[in-house]
């Protein structure tokens, strides 16, 4: 089962952006929980509550408890707002999960045994076509991650969906395709470009310089 994370929230009464200010300037970051066909509750979270789940990374994928007024409503954490010059919180959107409902996340991809990899070894490039795959997935059974092993990939292979080592249950987003997730592409050859110095015209006589009619 995927780790919860629990956040603390201070319930909040006004929306708009008036009351959105008046709540940074209080030291907090306006927030707001929607989903589950129930009405959306609005609340206040502590900055750095906030950073520290961004600063792990993959954090549209977790799990979060988010209690507020003594109620906890599990949730994921959907979209961020930033301040444009100071790169700090100003809004957060949960997204409310419903018993059973399967949700839509991004799953970070690794790559295994890429020192032995053939196709690397002998020069190639790992060109990484998704970082992560968006899929289906069970609220409780969220992949940390997804691994593809490249222990046999030679150059010009292309590693798919279908080489998830373990799909964990999931489903990909994408259904009309076996989709490209890598590839190992061929080295690059670089033409060696020779600059010849122009040739120098040859010198006049100096003999013949000054000739002419007396």
């Amino acid at each position: 089962m995927v780790q919860t994370i629990r956040i603390e929230g201070e319930a909040r009464e006004l929306a708009g952006k008036g009351a959105a200010r008046a709540t940074r300037k209080q030291g907090r970051v306006p927030a707001v929980i929607y989903g589950a066909k129930q009405e959306a509750t609005l609340l206040s979270l502590d900055p750095r509550d906030v950073m520290k789940e961004l600063q792990k990374g993959g954090w549209q994928s977790h799990l979060y408890e988010v209690a507020v007024a003594g109620r906890a409503e599990r949730c994921l954490m959907r979209e961020v707002q930033f301040h444009p010059v100071k790169d700090t919180p100003l809004h957060v959107d949960f997204q409310r999960l419903a018993p059973g409902q399967m949700i839509r996340v991004r799953v970070p991809v690794v790559f295994l045994n890429e020192d032995t990899a053939p196709g690397l070894k002998e020069g190639g490039v790992l060109n990484v076509v998704r970082r992560d795959l968006e899929v289906m997935s069970d609220p409780d059974q969220v992949p940390d991650q997804f691994e593809i092993d490249l222990a046999a990939a030679t150059i010009g292979a292309s590693l798919r969906w279908s080489n998830v080592q373990d799909q964990k249950g999931t489903k990909p987003v994408i259904t009309d395709r076996d989709f490209v997730v890598a590839t190992i592409a061929p080295p690059t050859v670089e033409e060696e470009v020779v600059i010849q110095a122009p040739v120098a015209a040859p010198a006049a006589d100096a003999k013949g310089k000054g000739k002419g009619k007396k």
